[in-house]
């Protein structure tokens, strides 16, 4: 048994039945969760993942802005 990272309502899993990367949901809440980790055995909510993506997205594409501007100054 795990809990869910939503809920905490206990999710009946198996570690020798899933790999790192497989996706569950919880039949408590419906979230849709992710095996971080098999030993232990640890979940995440895909929600969150989804959310750490778009962040490093954003995050590269503040550093072109930084580098234009930076061109922009040794130009003038």
């Amino acid at each position: 048994m795990v809990p869910c990272p939503e809920c905490d309502a206990d999710i009946d899993v198996d570690e020798v039945d899933v790999d790192e990367g497989d996706s569950l949901s919880c039949d408590e809440c419906g979230a849709a969760l992710k095996v971080v980790s098999v030993s232990p055995l640890e979940l995440e909510s895909e929600e969150d993942e989804e959310e750490d993506e778009d962040k490093d997205v954003f995050d590269d594409d503040d550093d072109d802005d930084d580098e234009e501007v930076e061109e922009e100054e040794d130009w003038k």
